[in-house]
């Protein structure tokens, strides 16, 4: 924060600034790797022992991210990256800390900042005087304002945002399972505390990335930024999935609909499906109700409307399976249920907040006998279930098939193996993987979201 312009400038070429990444999950880690391929001394921080241990023994976590692991790999052998459990002696050793950490919901879809919280009053604790604090982490506006800074700063007031330390953010927006391309090509918002902290996050992010960076007015405005990219995505969606729903009782097929209604210029084409997860999307809604909520205002309709239609698509694919087994004269209750896929999106090994979750908690609620398979969860224990390991173990003997993910491998399947290894074959398809005319020629009983029975 003493350094000129042009001394920070130099600080950065010659690699003399360190940085500490602390939370080294789903996007800290492919940062850290990013930071430490700049040629900067980076070390990733998390309370997570065994991904620590990992990470120092050259083990790459994040198999489901094209490109990085060759990064990872560089990065290693060169020692520009390490890992610790310990934040104290991280804090020690780094002039910019950047905090990648989770922001979830509790049971009340409140959002939880308490780990953002508790490193902040670490950072009052342990951080040097001068230094820079970045914050990754999707929060609502004024979090970093109103709340993390008081923290940092304590009631001593030993730190003062903007003149002993520097403070602003730069939202990642990266999309897991694409986290390399986006790294290269979406831009980057930066706000900061004042002038000095956005300047310097400016010079940190285009000595790493070579995107444009976007200047912003203040933090809770690159904030608001980020959430509504993504809020703007769960509303869409449940406008498809709205649309779906009664389309299915009109008996029109929706992706005939999307399909030509995303020929037309200005139509961003969204998705039916059995329900919206991962630690954005879902959570990124209730961040902004949560805004209105904390500041005494009226509940925003519309993105509210929307989480309770995403919310129930759920329990509307169980419908349709129960229908679906009534019509070939079966119970869903104790009856043997396959599902096909159980990641929350396609191609990514991540099942937070996935809509295969609440549906499997139901089916076991009723004795079903549930088989899974997934190919980033192969003979692995998940909900409780180990899936299986191949896909005719799946398919084979089970009263009917839900689809909940449409993995890449899965355009791959042939059809034809549902007849073969079941008694009556029948499908609940709630992605589209599937075409309902294929099937229907090999008499195979099905049900899809927003698709005619």
């Amino acid at each position: 924060m003493s350094l000129s312009s042009d001394q920070i400038s130099h600080h950065i070429k010659t690699a003399q600034a360190k940085v500490a990444i602390i939370g080294i999950g789903r996007i800290g880690l492919p940062t850290a790797i990013l930071f430490a391929k700049s040629g900067l001394s980076t070390i990733g921080v998390d309370i997570n022992k065994n991904l620590v241990e990992k990470i120092n023994n050259n083990i790459f976590p994040l198999e489901d991210e094209p490109g990085m692991k060759e990064i990872f790999n560089n990065v290693m052998t060169n020692k520009t990256l390490s890992a610790t459990t310990n934040i104290q002696d991280a804090l020690s050793r780094v002039d910019v800390v950047i905090l990648s950490l989770p922001t979830p919901m509790n049971n009340d879809n409140i959002p939880d900042y308490s780990s953002l919280e508790s490193v902040g009053q670490q950072l009052h604790d342990f951080l040097n005087p001068g230094s820079l604090v970045i914050v990754e982490s999707t929060v609502e506006p004024g979090f970093v304002e109103n709340t993390l800074i008081s923290i940092i700063e304590g009631n001593d007031k030993t730190l003062e945002a903007g003149k002993t330390f520097g403070i602003g953010v730069c939202p990642e927006t990266a999309n897991p399972g694409e986290i390399l391309k986006d790294f290269k090509n979406l831009p980057r918002l930066v706000g900061g505390i004042n002038k000095k902290s956005q300047d310097l996050i400016s010079s940190i992010y285009s000595h790493v990335f070579s995107v444009d960076l976007i200047s912003m007015p203040d933090c809770k405005t690159a904030n608001a930024v980020k959430l509504t990219t993504n809020v703007f995505r769960d509303v869409n969606i449940a406008f498809v999935n709205e649309l779906a729903l009664l389309f299915e009782k009109l008996g029109i097929d929706i992706f005939t609909v999307l399909d030509a209604a995303k020929r037309k210029y200005n139509f961003q084409v969204h998705y039916p499906g059995s329900g919206v997860g991962g630690p954005c999307l879902p959570v990124n809604s209730y961040q902004i109700i949560n805004s209105a909520r904390s500041n005494f205002l009226p509940l925003p309709k519309l993105i509210s409307t929307s989480r309770e239609i995403n919310e129930k698509m759920p329990f509307h694919t169980l419908k349709l399976l129960n229908d679906a087994l009534n019509s070939i004269n079966k119970k869903l209750e104790k009856s043997t249920i396959g599902i096909l896929g159980i990641s929350y999106k396609p191609n990514v090994k991540d099942v937070q907040l996935a809509p295969a979750e609440k549906i499997i908690s139901k089916l076991k609620s009723l004795e079903c006998n549930v088989k899974i398979f997934d190919p980033y969860f192969i003979s692995t224990n998940v909900f409780s279930i180990n899936s299986e390991s191949k896909l005719e173990d799946m398919v084979e003997n089970s009263d009917a098939i839900l689809v909940l993910t449409s993995h890449q491998e899965f355009l791959s399947i042939n059809p034809e193996i549902f007849p073969k290894l079941m008694k009556i074959p029948l499908i609940v398809d709630t992605r589209g993987l599937f075409d309902p005319k294929e099937l229907n020629k090999l008499k195979i009983v099905f049900r899809g979201i927003g698709r005619p029975n």
